[in-house]
């Protein structure tokens, strides 16, 4: 067809036409009203159409349709799927999370990605690994009005020793929309140990008098004494 000459030039959305190129017509280019187009005419033409304002209406299976002139009366055609990708405004949002925890404590915190076309992917993980996927919670999207959605990934399991590497443990969630969006959310939360024992911590300050004319000294061996009689009843 390329020696041929261009009777017409279609496009189309979703089966119906928004834009016509007619050599011979006067003028040459027809447009037509269709949801989600929005048409550049100066940067569109027989060869190409440029949208502007593109949103979550302009998805849809386009199709350019040539025509050839007499003799062959040739038509030829391509699709092609086109979705429309609306990011979200945010990073994704850890909530639930407690400062602290100790062995055996459980954790339960939901990362969120919100309004975003199409709903983001989430994943977690714990210093740099993967959860055990039965750990995971998964919730549907939330679709508004608008056809935006917000994603929500749950997470929960027992901590034990491992999870805390120096004292810490990392949670991190990440949203995705590949290949164009990957942004996370981390927090550390410290360590509190087994707390199988209480701790007395007393600190001595070289021997200075208190008002009463004691020696931090003497306070010591006096608490230690009332420790040795509790534990002694």
């Amino acid at each position: 067809m390329e020696e041929d000459e261009i009777y017409s030039v279609k496009w189309y959305k979703s089966g119906s036409e928004f834009y016509r190129y007619h050599p011979k017509d006067k003028p040459p280019v027809q447009t037509y009203k269709v949801r989600g187009i929005v048409i550049d005419l100066k940067r569109s033409n027989h060869t190409a159409v440029t949208l502007r304002r593109v949103d979550l209406l302009s998805t849809g299976l386009y199709r350019c349709e040539v025509s050839a002139e007499a003799p062959s009366f040739t038509t030829v055609f391509k699709e092609k799927e086109l979705i429309a990708i609306n990011l979200p405004q945010e990073g994704p949002k850890i909530t639930g999370g407690r400062p602290k925890y100790q062995v055996g404590d459980t954790v339960q915190v939901n990362c969120t990605s919100f309004r975003s076309k199409p709903a983001a992917m989430l994943s977690w993980t714990i210093n740099g690994g993967n959860p055990n996927k039965v750990h995971l919670q998964e919730f549907p999207s939330v679709v508004e009005d608008s056809g935006l959605e917000t994603s929500v990934l749950g997470l929960e399991f027992q901590v034990r020793e491992q999870h805390f590497q120096d004292g810490e443990m990392r949670l991190r969630c990440t949203a995705s929309i590949a290949p164009v969006y990957f942004q996370s959310d981390e927090e550390s939360v410290a360590g509190g140990g087994n707390q199988q024992a209480s701790v007395l911590e007393i600190r001595i300050t070289g021997g200075q008098r208190s008002s009463s004319g004691c020696t931090s000294t003497s306070i010591l061996t006096f608490l230690l004494l009332l420790l040795f009689l509790s534990w002694s009843r």
